[in-house]
């Protein structure tokens, strides 16, 4: 090729530039000043009353503050008479029933108030890894007030400001009360209080030989870096943090250790100490508490003479792949009786045992739908006010509704049957419930309900949304599509721009967390924003949040649809096959344009659909924030709750190695954005580091923004968001973002706007 020819070929390559980049659409200002003004700072405020935060009198009346748009105004309710009162001066006395209404556990007691009381007293580094003042845990009638201090408790007598040390044997790394879970620390004690508050349980933890954790703050203002070290143990360590278990006389400082071997630092629930765990009798001589394996294979209910350190085995819940509570267990005293929940028949009910023989005597919950929360229990006529999903036909499963049945397992009667997810306050007599429903499209609504038959009184109160409507705010659309077995229905959430034209094409973005705690779509009750996904739809996106298998509140079997296979599975194909089935029904969706972003496990499932086939044909676009890439490097109560043990290969692999981010990298095709806090101390930045790294090495082009000195969550928030934004606009939209828009702290007088789990 000669030189004019050389000359002509690079005149028509660069006009050709210059000319897509002249066609090319760039977003304004003002576009994305449509999109923050659909952030929630900016619209909370205009949804208007709609509930009746009740205190509750002693002759059956009720009064509440209402809010109306001029004001507000306090409000009687005689639900014998079905009168409304306005009233300018608000009744005297009363009880507040809170949401769910009383339910006692275990007798009294508990971990007791924090705040309130600040102890100024100068101690040492603790478990967090970082210097501050200790945080008291306040007894029952708040006379006294424990605390930790160079790895010993001390109480405080709160009318003398007197401090004396309760225990005098704790070590570093070996303290009393201490709670840390490696992704989560504090410096607050943590301990359960008899009823009467003369007697603690409490726990030392012994953490001299577990690994390290290290994070290094940035020194913005000068100076030397700040080293912040602590301890974090990790899958497959041979040492994790065990617990021994104590009880203690706060006014002698005698100490009681339980009989029994350390367990380990486990909970039903989560993966922390969880002193819900802990039951006391009424009378302070005995102690309900649970040992948990350290796989979480199974959960032993126990009890313990609190004086001796007698300990007795109830009964033992097992399961092959893990057992976890989203009901604490009670204890029933005055019955001798105890309330277990467990899915060993696959959905969620609870179970009545006998407390002295530890013999299973019913079953009290039955039928499709797991239970979620005990809302009250009445025990001398033997009946259990709970909440349950997922048993109302023809509604979304995930909707929330009270129910009524006797501790026999007889007379179950659904007491909130209106179409939408319930909140509740019953009446400290159980004849009555204030019942406040919605759904992601219908705005509350409140009512007055039997507490017995469920049957309607009277209605109080109904949402306003007339000033959020007037901003052309929409609502979400509720979805539902099958998961990719082609089995199993799964439901989300979809967001439209609000000038949605049916004619055009969007693009798709999918917002995804993919369990197995939690899931994608967050709660079903009406809210004006969702972080900020109707945002990024006024952008030109279709935004999509789907719960797919793996997440909780359906079946165990759906929970634990990919238990072993974190990296692989992660919900990705019922993400893939719902965006595709909605891409079929709706033809406005771009599915050839398919993007995801999520935060923590969100980032996880992100960066894995970018890298890991199939799924990396699929996936064009993805944003990755804090993402808890290789369990091999999260806290060790995760990995080994949801993905087994860790067995070594004879190669010198894992059963982790596959289910690792970056030992996919070779398979980058999209635009991935990296994002990590450099503190994190939840999920440590080298998980992030570790994909970064092997991208690297693996020749992949790909973003990446390490936050100095920011932790688990953002700090900038807006920051961050206006980047997410940006990148979607520039890869997915084909757009050019405005440069450098600044998304403003409190948009309309609000506070910071959100976005990401």
């Amino acid at each position: 090729m000669n030189r004019s020819m050389i000359r002509i070929v690079a005149l028509v390559l660069i006009t050709a530039s210059i000319a897509f980049a002249q066609n090319r659409r760039t977003l304004t200002t003002a576009d994305y000043d449509r999109a923050t003004k659909m952030l929630a700072p900016a619209l909370n405020g205009l949804v208007v009353g709609g509930n009746a935060d009740a205190t509750w009198l002693p002759d059956g009346r009720f009064w509440y503050v209402r809010t109306t748009l001029t004001g507000t105004e306090n409000v009687v309710i005689d639900p014998v008479k079905k009168t409304r009162d306005v009233v300018a001066t608000p009744p005297t006395g009363g009880q507040r029933a809170g949401a769910g209404g009383a339910g006692a556990r275990g007798g009294g007691g508990g971990r007791g108030g924090r705040g309130g009381l600040a102890i100024t007293k100068t101690c040492g580094p603790n478990v967090t890894g970082v210097a501050g003042a200790p945080t008291p845990s306040m007894s029952p009638d708040g006379s006294k007030a424990l605390f930790i201090c160079d790895w010993n408790l001390w109480v405080r007598d709160v009318a003398t400001g007197k401090d004396r040390q309760l225990t005098t044997d704790g070590a570093k790394n070996f303290g009393y009360a201490t709670s840390n879970a490696g992704w989560t620390t504090s410096t607050g004690a943590a301990l359960s209080w008899s009823p009467d508050g003369k007697k603690i349980a409490t726990q030392q933890q012994d953490e001299r030989n577990v690994g390290d954790m290290y994070l290094v703050e940035t020194p913005v203002k000068g100076g030397h870096p700040v080293l912040r070290e602590w301890k974090y143990p990790l899958p497959g360590d041979p040492v994790v943090a065990m617990i021994s278990r104590v009880i203690i006389d706060v006014d002698t400082g005698k100490m009681v250790r339980l009989q029994m071997q350390p367990d380990f630092h486990r909970a039903m629930s989560e993966d922390d100490i969880d002193m819900g765990e802990y039951l006391w009798s009424p009378d302070g001589s005995r102690l309900g508490f649970v040992s948990s394996d350290r796989f979480h294979k199974w959960s032993t209910a126990k009890v313990a003479d609190t004086a001796t350190g007698v300990v007795r085995t109830l009964f033992t819940e097992t399961e092959k792949t893990h057992v976890q509570t989203r009901v604490q267990w009670q204890i029933l005293w005055q019955s001798n009786e105890v309330l277990w929940y467990s899915q060993r028949e696959d959905t969620a009910q609870m179970y009545l045992y006998d407390l002295n023989s530890g013999q299973l005597k019913n079953r009290v919950t039955s039928g499709v739908g797991p239970i979620t929360r005990i809302a009250k229990i009445d025990q001398p006529t033997r009946t259990m006010w709970y909440e349950a999903v997922g048993k109302e036909k023809g509604q979304d499963p995930y909707f929330t509704h009270l129910y009524k049945v006797g501790l026999d397992g007889k007379n179950n009667v659904s007491l909130t049957p209106d179409n939408g997810t319930h909140t509740v306050q019953i009446s400290p007599d159980g004849k009555y419930v204030i019942d406040t429903f919605s759904q992601p499209d219908v705005a509350p609504e409140t009512t007055l309900r039997d507490g017995t038959t469920g049957a309607l009184i009277m209605p109080l109160e109904k949402a306003d949304i007339s000033k959020l409507l007037a901003t052309g705010w929409k609502p979400p659309m509720q979805i539902k599509m099958m998961a990719a077995d082609g089995k199993r229905e799964i439901y989300g959430m979809l967001f439209r721009p609000t000038n949605f034209d049916p004619n055009k094409k969007y693009p798709i973005i999918n917002n995804a967390y993919p369990g197995p705690q939690s899931g994608s779509v967050g709660s079903r009750a009406f809210t004006a924003a969702r972080g900020d996904k109707q945002a990024l739809a006024e952008l030109g996106f279709i935004v999509v949040s789907i719960d797919g298998t793996g997440t909780p509140n359906r079946s165990k079997s759906f929970t634990d649809s990919y238990f072993g296979a974190m990296g692989r599975d992660n919900t990705i194909p019922d993400q893939i096959a719902g965006m595709k089935e909605l891409a079929k029904k709706y033809p406005w969706i771009d599915i050839d344009k398919a993007a995801i972003w999520g935060h923590s496990g969100g980032g996880f499932i992100t960066a894995d659909a970018l890298l890991r086939a199939p799924y990396n044909d699929f996936f064009k676009v993805g944003i990755s924030e804090s993402g808890n890439h290789d369990q091999r490097q999260y806290e060790d109560d995760w990995g080994e709750r949801y993905q087994g043990p860790l067995v070594k290969n004879p190669d010198g692999t894992d059963n982790y190695t596959i289910e690792a981010t970056q030992s996919q990298a070779t398979g980058l095709k999209g635009h991935l954005f990296l994002i990590h806090g450099t503190m994190d101390n939840n999920v440590p930045p080298y998980n992030t580091l570790l994909v970064a790294d092997a991208l690297i090495k693996a020749n992949k082009d790909f973003d990446l923004l390490l936050i100095p000195n920011s932790g688990h969550g953002y700090t900038p928030a807006n920051y961050v968001m206006r980047r997410r934004w940006d990148y979607f606009v520039k890869y997915l939209l084909d757009a050019e973002p405005p440069n450098n828009y600044v998304i403003p702290d409190a948009p309309a007088g609000g506070a910071r706007g959100g976005g990401g789990k």
